[in-house]
């Protein structure tokens, strides 16, 4: 059986010592909102439990590897193209699993294209990473693909980002609280900061970059960098429809007296806009 022994980090985080890795699950995923939501909206439609699902561009699969500790009865696939990150989260997440736990988790090295996985009740893609592709041709493709791998009653899952921010360059700084890793590991605290440098209204074409910053005054830059297409939620719909998915539907959170995101996604036709936004967009087979 594997023990799954608690990692001794540093004290206080520095560039030279941190592991962006571990920083980007902590400062950008929502692994249990997103696996709620999940859950949520697959009962919702198919009045049944969720117990299969496939992350598509997993990296360090530590979404994939959550749901199978889920429950029991989860199985996840995991589908991604970078060998690095995927040998990450086989050391950090998969080897600290039980051996009945990693029976459950498939995790290819492999084109999300052509990926052949056993059929998932649900298909998640999500920190924007379909915006890898810049054309609708390339964005339907994938849409297709994803299409064919679910079972028959399947859903899809992918999150889009939107609002007057969206599309102008501009810096977020944010400070992450001392924490725990994915795996419970004591994290101390950081500041984590979104650069969009570039955004070109003619084709789209966004370039982002993530940056770290530690109480030493130390910095990460640079840590990742996306070269992505900004697709519109309008857009999104439309290829989801012509790659065969029968209905499409989509989350928004709503807003708090002081301006805030709640947290609370829900189906809406209408929204207005704001400075920034988040939604889930759900494709239904």
């Amino acid at each position: 059986m594997v023990e799954r022994i608690r990692n001794a980090r540093p004290r206080a985080l520095t560039a030279r010592t941190a592991d962006p890795h571990i920083l980007y699950e902590r400062a950008v995923q929502s692994i249990p909102a997103d696996l709620d939501f999940a859950e949520r909206i697959f009962r919702a439609h198919r009045k049944k439990s969720l117990r299969s699902l496939r992350e598509d561009f997993c990296g360090t699969a530590a979404l994939a590897s959550s749901w199978v500790r889920r429950h029991p009865d989860n199985r996840a696939f995991g589908v991604d193209l970078h060998g690095p990150t995927l040998d990450w989260g086989l050391r950090e997440h998969v080897a600290r699993m039980t051996p009945k736990e990693q029976a459950r988790l498939l995790l290819l090295q492999e084109n999300v294209l052509t990926a052949a996985t056993p059929p998932a009740d649900l298909t998640m893609a999500l920190n924007f990473s379909y915006s890898v592709f810049h054309d609708r041709v390339a964005l339907r493709a994938y849409f297709e693909a994803v299409h064919a791998g679910l079972n028959s009653k399947g859903l899809f899952i992918v999150d889009a980002f939107g609002g007057t921010e969206s599309n102008i360059p501009f810096v977020e700084t944010r400070r992450m609280s001392a924490g725990e890793t994915v795996e419970g590991d004591p994290l101390p605290a950081f500041t984590y900061i979104w650069e969009q440098a570039e955004f070109n209204v003619v084709d789209h074409r966004l370039r982002c970059h993530i940056h770290f910053r530690f109480r030493d005054k130390s910095r990460l830059r640079r840590a990742y960098t996306y070269d992505w297409r900004f697709w519109t939620l309008p857009e999104l719909r439309e290829v989801l429809l012509e790659a065969g998915f029968r209905e499409v539907e989509m989350y928004l959170h709503g807003w708090t007296r002081n301006g805030e995101s709640d947290g609370v996604f829900r189906a809406r036709t209408r929204s207005e806009n704001a400075e920034s936004w988040l939604a889930y967009v759900v494709g239904i087979r």
